[in-house]
């Protein structure tokens, strides 16, 4: 069952942005940003998977404000890092800036054909009972070279969409929007809360 209301288990601006728009796709429901309420915040990630993180944040948030709360995590994937920086794709390096150079910098010799990655996002909407629902979704890609476009935030300027023949950050909000791990994982979510209707391409439950 979609709630009434919800509260969203990060203080990510562009996070968000684009789970309030997500959450808008499943119907009327109302969606307070954490800042709503002072003195609560999100746990330290555990960096063990994507799924324990988004888990973990959506229960504290929702035995904190009892609301259900939504949380997530995801990660990029790159084939010639062995799948770094993965789960740990927020805690890299200090800021965007900083982890996009030092991406950039890990894969300076690789080649076009060998820079293939994807973007993987786990989110969970917790109610302060105890019950969770979690659902995946992923895109895929290449890093580019440089970085193009000024839009979304994280690896966007660099992550080189199969979908779009763009990066994230050149795309347009509703393209990105439209295939976007996020996107992919809230769309799923919001068919397991309305009770197992056929889940959009590439995604899969948790």
């Amino acid at each position: 069952m979609i709630p009434a209301r919800l509260v969203l288990a990060t203080g990510n601006p562009g996070k968000v942005e684009e789970l309030r728009a997500e959450v808008a796709q499943w119907g009327p429901v109302e969606v307070l940003a954490l800042d709503a309420f002072p003195g609560v915040a999100c746990p330290e990630e555990n960096d063990t998977s994507y799924v324990e993180n988004a888990v973990l944040k959506a229960r504290a948030v929702a035995t904190a404000t009892a609301l259900p709360a939504l949380g997530d995590d995801s990660g990029l994937e790159v084939d010639a890092l062995g799948g770094a920086p993965g789960v740990r794709s927020a805690r890299w390096a200090p800021s965007d800036t900083a982890r996009i150079a030092r991406l950039l910098a890990a894969l300076r010799d690789v080649p076009e054909r060998s820079r293939g990655a994807r973007f993987r996002c786990v989110v969970a909407l917790a109610w302060p009972e105890g019950r969770v629902e979690t659902a995946e979704g992923a895109c895929t890609g290449r890093i580019a070279v440089a970085r193009s476009g000024s839009g979304g935030f994280g690896y966007d300027p660099v992550f080189v969409s199969d979908d779009l023949g763009t990066t994230f950050a050149a795309a347009y909000d509703a393209d990105k929007r439209r295939v976007s791990h996020r996107a992919r994982a809230m769309r799923a979510l919001g068919d397991r809360l309305r009770g197992g209707a056929t889940l959009q391409p590439g995604v899969r439950p948790c």
